[in-house]
């Protein structure tokens, strides 16, 4: 899995295509999205227009809360897979748990099934608690792949990052550069861009992948796109790392998995 990918969400269906041929055309190789994202369709022609061979291509989608439940995650799959035109995914995911309605773990068995027929090569989950993956380890055979969860320097989830390392389990990051709520307009993370001769965004990605996190920045503009793949030339250094550090907040911005 490519550890910085292009995410869609909110970039509508029939933008879509163009959104995946540039990101691809740039040298992107991983694509993250949603049913609930609504625009399956558009991602999948992106695919195929790009003209990059498939197997070249990682491709994510993930469940939605209304599709909980055994057979109902079965056909959701394949509507899925029907709407972006693949014979199979990469990666499949429980987009959230949704504790209240009690059914993600027979919703995860669905994705067993799915993993073991091939269509998902790898399985995981999104929006998991340590309460929830401890059910799933208890109960379900397949260790979760990845926990995609809401992580920025100012919600660095520091106990979910270390309960995935101890499990095997990639922490995939969501919001990875704070969903514009003023994280790259801070002092700290405007003076380490500086020194880099980077932009905010490019730092704060950079910042990720030394922590061993998966990325999916969104943009739909070309531009921003080319800007959040130019972070493989430089490193941060020990002070760099320090600064972010101290931007913990533990604050996040999205709703809460419980």
């Amino acid at each position: 899995m490519p550890q910085l990918g292009l995410g869609v969400w909110q970039v509508p269906d029939a933008e879509a295509p163009e959104v995946v041929v540039t990101a691809l055309e740039t040298g992107y190789r991983k694509i993250d999205t949603a049913s609930a994202y609504g625009n399956e369709v558009g991602t999948g022609k992106g695919i195929s227009m790009s003209g990059i061979p498939r197997q070249e291509v990682f491709v994510t989608t993930k469940v939605w809360n209304t599709d909980h439940g055994y057979d109902s995650t079965l056909r959701a799959f394949d509507q899925s897979l029907d709407r972006l035109g693949l014979d199979y995914v990469d990666l499949y995911l429980i987009h959230w748990p949704v504790p209240s309605a009690g059914r993600y773990v027979e919703t995860y068995r669905a994705l067993e099934r799915i993993h073991a027929e091939g269509r998902a090569r790898v399985i995981g989950v999104s929006n998991f608690l340590r309460e929830q993956l401890d059910r799933l380890a208890a109960e379900t055979d397949v260790v979760p792949a990845v926990n995609q969860i809401e992580l920025h320097p100012q919600h660095q989830q520091a106990a979910a990052r270390a309960l995935h390392a101890e499990r095997g389990i990639v922490t995939e990051a969501w919001s990875p550069l704070g969903s514009g709520r003023g994280l790259l307009d801070g002092p700290a993370v405007a003076a380490v861009a500086r020194k880099h001769g980077k932009s905010p965004g490019q730092v704060v990605l950079r910042w990720h992948l030394q922590l061993g996190h998966v990325v999916v920045p969104k943009s739909a503009h070309p531009g921003r796109i080319a800007e959040n793949a130019g972070v493989f030339d430089f490193s941060l250094d020990a002070s760099d790392m320090a600064a972010f550090a101290a931007l913990e907040e533990g604050r996040p911005l999205g709703p809460a998995p419980r």
